[in-house]
């Protein structure tokens, strides 16, 4: 491991640091970059996000994809804890905080209101960032690649019953912004466009240049040299997307310090749960290690960009479900990233 890699916390706490300062002295300039969006995916972030997972991408040998029905333990692993376990201990973690531990400091509407944005964000596992926390850990690109595309055939239909059964158990009432209705309705156009432009385009291009690199250049130049390269690009454009979003909510990250605290302790309590659930029983099923960090990951991971569109619909850009979404991608990539550093250190 590099020294730029031994002291990727040291980095982590310093852009995050960086990034609340720039939200707070160039606030009116970081809306502007917040404001670029397509449908609800914002340009900037998308382009670094773009780096972190073509990596990944590149490295995906279709050929070779006939095999992954091998790992058919790693899928079982995946579809059990992101559709049977993980939103139920989601709320479970956000019912014991929000309404029993943190009762005498805040209002049982921010209760409530807390516990649906952080239902939202449990009922959403990964899909786009998996695929770099997989390449960190030197995972199987083939099953990862397979792994996220049933998870997003199964997001399709269990997400709005999921969500609106723990609504129902929990008693919460829906007000949306723009209507009086209580249906929980999915943002497709949302969902849609972040498949195509988190996967399936970074996934098309990564075809081509793994065929035309190899092609021109040879594989061992492809496996010794180019691949040896991104790995840099790949960590630069996380700690310069972890400045990005924490600038996007300096101002409300200065303004609501103690909101931000209380929500974030269950997210990141309910992250590692998983991520330690997960690795413990594909450990106990033998996985390989570059199966079982994967299928730990993406249970651990959020699909955040649909939950805080889901959040803002059904409850306004303003409330609290939102800003507990927001904070689900606040806390998301250094805490992912100290799995990321578990994972390897554990490594079998």
């Amino acid at each position: 491991m590099g020294t730029f890699e031994r002291y990727l916390t040291l980095w982590v706490l310093l852009c995050i640091g960086a990034g609340i300062l720039i939200g707070n002295w160039f606030g009116t300039h970081i809306a502007v970059l917040s404001s670029w969006n397509i449908s609800t995916v914002n340009i900037p972030v998308a382009i670094l996000v773009w780096l972190m997972i073509y990596p990944m991408m590149v490295q995906i040998d279709f050929s070779s994809l006939k095999n992954v029905a091998s790992n058919w333990k790693g899928l079982g692993l995946t579809v059990v804890i992101n559709w049977l376990i993980k939103p139920f201990t989601m709320a479970f973690f956000a019912f014991i905080f929000f309404y029993k531990i943190y009762e005498a400091y805040i209002s049982p509407e921010d209760a409530e209101q807390y516990l649906a944005g952080a239902i939202l964000l449990g009922a959403a596992p990964c899909t786009a960032m998996v695929f770099v926390w997989s390449y960190l850990t030197k995972g199987d690109a083939n099953y990862t690649l397979v792994q996220v595309s049933v998870n997003d055939i199964i997001l399709l239909f269990a997400f709005v019953p999921i969500v609106g059964f723990l609504f129902y158990f929990f008693d919460i009432s829906i007000f949306a912004s723009s209507s009086s209705s209580a249906e929980i309705i999915i943002p497709y156009q949302a969902l849609i466009t972040s498949v195509v432009v988190f996967v399936v385009l970074p996934l098309f291009f990564g075809y081509l240049s793994n065929k035309y690199l190899i092609k021109t250049k040879g594989e061992t130049w492809f496996k010794e040299q180019f691949l040896a390269k991104l790995k840099p690009v790949s960590i630069a454009a996380l700690l310069i997307t972890l400045i990005l979003l924490f600038a996007f909510q300096g101002g409300k990250i200065v303004n609501e310090p103690q909101n931000i605290l209380l929500i974030a302790i269950p997210l990141t309590l309910q992250t590692y749960f998983i991520f330690f659930l997960s690795w413990l029983l594909g450990r106990f099923l033998k996985l390989r290690h570059n199966i079982c960090a994967p299928a730990a990951m993406i249970g651990a991971s959020n699909f955040f960009e649909l939950a805080v569109a889901v959040a803002i619909s059904l409850f306004g850009l303003n409330s609290g479900a939102a800003l507990t979404t927001v904070v689900g991608v606040l806390i998301e990539v250094p805490v992912m990233l100290s799995l990321v550093a578990i994972a390897n250190r554990w490594k079998y």
